[in-house]
């Protein structure tokens, strides 16, 4: 099967760390939280909502990284963007609907920062009201879904309002250079935020970058005190090379995973206490190597739900790779683990085929018949998603998604409190062999539950007090590797 070339010019290369087989060669996803790429599973301006961000530079070097926000129907690019991180810097955002903060014209969302870090292009639309005064902003883009890019899925700016992000460090900033000195903060301000881009593309102000990311978002509703907080995934040992490209570029990509030499990317997985290595042709099948670090064959996670709506749940199920399988921007014909190109039998849909199991809190249990989800999505297949970043809902109806999403799925859960397993594993979704014959069995995935309760206002001592609370618990997964030669090593 075909695959797009992703090459790049080999800058400057970086050392070994000791560790386990020399972790730092190898993609994983670091349990401790950082990492070279930062993969953030959820963002949403809908139902009166906005999606606070945050990533932090432990090190003391400079950073540049490119921050890429990804529609949820197919990950499309709808914003792009580098950012210049200092030492020790730490960046924030606000993604937020355009029509919430009185911008006529629009039905998209749009970004703004108070933040003092660097980012190319600056955010120069409006300026906007905030509490913090007047901002920048910038809104986001349909043009890589419209036009000669429409992929059958929607082509209005609403289909900017949800979805996931990404960030990948591109190179280490060379201490001391003019680049290094246009983004350090000086009285709490960086000098040179309008000189940054350019001395980052004159070619000789960075290094292969080094780990040290960490990050989280947040989706908040103020008007219901709600507020859904997660930390970002790291991934690390990603890259042994420096990704540097200007702004407007669709690279670096979480295709260019790379281990030191480039002949390889590999994977490093833990399952059940066993280290898997997973050496994966670079770079024609180098995305491999990262969907096998998100590969699950099942998601375990809990649900709460009332009738009434005053207590609910919502899984964000996102797939950080997917479309480097089923995008005809990158591929002719679908990929495994996945089961068809986008658009190409539904349109505006890839669908897989999952298995749902349902258990209440006393050991009831049932197995959904038929479409597993209910209502019956029309025009795809049974117990499917469909979707890059699906948001699947545990109510009768399928209507009361906490999280306001337009990209659901629905589940009728067993009363009012459980939980579900989702198997991942049936209809072919197996991916192609590691060079070493290691198969994982599943779909590379990432995500969370969300859960709400409201209260609406309890008295408390004669005052009315918002009683409204939310939570969000990171999904658990098992996986399943298998090999020609026996056990998976």
């Amino acid at each position: 099967m075909n695959r797009n070339s992703l090459t790049t010019a080999v800058i400057a290369g970086i050392a070994g760390v000791a560790g386990i087989a020399n972790m730092a060669n190898a993609v994983n996803l670091n349990p401790d939280g950082l990492g070279q790429v930062l993969l953030y599973p959820y963002y949403t301006v809908n139902a009166g909502q906005q999606t606070l961000l945050s990533v932090v530079n432990t090190t003391g070097v400079g950073k540049a990284v490119k921050v890429r926000f990804l529609e949820g129907y197919n990950s499309r690019e709808v914003l792009d963007f580098n950012l210049f991180l200092s030492k020790y810097d730490v960046w924030t955002a606000d993604v937020f609907a355009l029509s919430d903060a009185g911008i006529a014209g629009s039905t998209g969302a749009g970004i703004f920062s108070v933040d003092n870090s660097c980012t190319a292009p600056a955010f120069a639309e409006g300026p906007i009201t905030t509490p913090n005064g007047p901002v920048g902003y910038q809104h986001f883009l349909n043009y890589a879904y419209t036009g000669s890019y429409s992929d059958t899925g929607p082509t209005t700016d609403d289909r900017t309002r949800e979805g996931h992000f990404e960030m990948i460090t591109m190179a280490d900033i060379v201490p001391g250079s003019t680049l290094d000195g246009d983004i350090t903060h000086v009285n709490s301000v960086p000098p040179g935020c309008d000189s940054a881009e350019a001395d980052f593309e004159a070619d000789d102000a960075y290094v292969a970058p080094t780990s040290g990311l960490f990050g989280s978002a947040a989706v908040v509703r103020v008007d219901q005190g709600t507020y859904y907080s997660y930390n970002a995934d790291a991934l690390d040992g990603f890259t042994s090379i420096a990704l540097a490209t200007p702004t407007g570029s669709l690279f670096p990509s979480l295709a260019q995973v790379n281990d030191a030499g480039l002949a390889t990317a590999t994977s490093y997985v833990f399952d059940d206490g066993v280290l898997l290595t997973s050496p994966y042709t670079y770079p024609t099948s180098a995305i491999d190597a990262v969907s096998s670090v998100f590969e699950a064959a099942n998601i375990y996670n809990e649900y709460e739900a009332n009738a009434d709506g005053s207590v609910g749940t919502d899984w964000v199920v996102s797939m950080p790779t997917k479309r480097f399988y089923v995008d005809p921007l990158f591929v002719t014909t679908f990929i495994p683990p996945f089961e068809e190109l986008f658009g190409a039998t539904n349109p505006g849909k890839s669908c897989v085929i999952i298995g749902i199991s349902i258990f209440d809190r006393e050991e009831n249990s049932t197995t959904p018949t038929g479409c597993g989800f209910s209502p019956c999505p029309p025009g795809q297949p049974p117990s499917s998603i469909c979707l890059e970043t699906n948001v699947i809902t545990f109510d009768s109806t399928g209507t009361a998604s906490i999280l306001g999403s337009n990209l659901t799925s629905n589940i009728k859960p067993i009363g009012t409190a459980g939980w579900a397993n989702l198997t991942l594993t049936g209809n072919g979704h197996d991916m192609l062999p590691a060079t070493n014959g290691n198969v994982f069995h599943g779909l590379p995935i990432t995500g969370f539950e969300a859960v709400r309760f409201v209260n609406g206002s309890v008295d408390s001592g004669g005052v009315a007090t918002l009683a409204n609370y939310s939570g969000v618990f990171r999904h658990r997964i098992s996986r399943s590797c298998t090999s020609a030669g026996g056990a998976c090593s």
